[in-house]
């Protein structure tokens, strides 16, 4: 066996033969111990999470039934629920750190994001956060609607990026899909909505 010895007078480097075995280190290959350290010191990339405020969704009922109707429980049950399932996945993703909505969530139910000229951005702003995250559900009919998600930045102005899946029914799977499609395929696709 051989080992590394350190002469401190010439500060030269020697090879020679080890007597004993107290160095049994030295048995495993250089490599394998060096990638060990490495692994201990170097730590892993990190990504530093945007934080977001996402907004309920609203519904635009521009369907014959909602106007003879009126407003639907199960439509504004799915609405609810949409909007946890967005929070959850973004949270998930470990990307976006959400902001609480409670204390502006009557004053945005109230507004409608879509149209109020920005009011979205200054909720977010005023919660704290770099995005504005909204959505619609527009319904023509009960079987014919759209799902939309709108993504601001807060101190510009802009908007990041939007979204769109058309889905074909009105129950609570087909909602779900179709923000699953736009979750997967969109908000947290890679490289989405970045310009080249």
């Amino acid at each position: 066996m051989f080992a590394i010895r350190i002469c401190e007078r010439r500060a030269r480097v020697y090879i020679c033969r080890m007597r004993t075995c107290s160095t049994s280190i030295l048995r495993f290959p250089l490599y394998l111990v060096i990638a060990w350290a490495l692994l201990l010191i170097v730590p892993g990339p990190t990504h530093a999470q945007t934080v977001a405020a996402v907004f309920d969704f609203e519904l635009i009922d521009t369907s014959l039934e909602g106007e003879i109707n009126g407003v639907r429980v199960d439509e504004q049950a799915r609405l609810r629920h949409l909007s946890d399932q967005l929070r959850q996945r973004l949270t998930n993703s470990g990307r976006f750190s959400l902001v609480d909505i409670a204390p502006l969530a009557s004053e945005a139910r109230a507004s409608n994001l879509q149209g109020c000229g920005g009011c979205d951005m200054q909720m977010a702003k005023r919660l704290g956060a770099e995005l504005a995250i909204t959505g619609t559900v527009q319904k023509v009919s009960n079987l014919i609607l759209n799902m939309n998600i709108y993504v601001r930045d807060v101190s510009s102005g802009t908007t990041v990026t939007a979204m769109s899946a058309d889905m074909r029914g009105n129950t609570d799977e087909s909602w779900s899909r179709a923000l699953d499609y736009l979750i997967r395929n969109r908000l947290l696709a890679p490289d989405y909505g970045v310009r080249r």
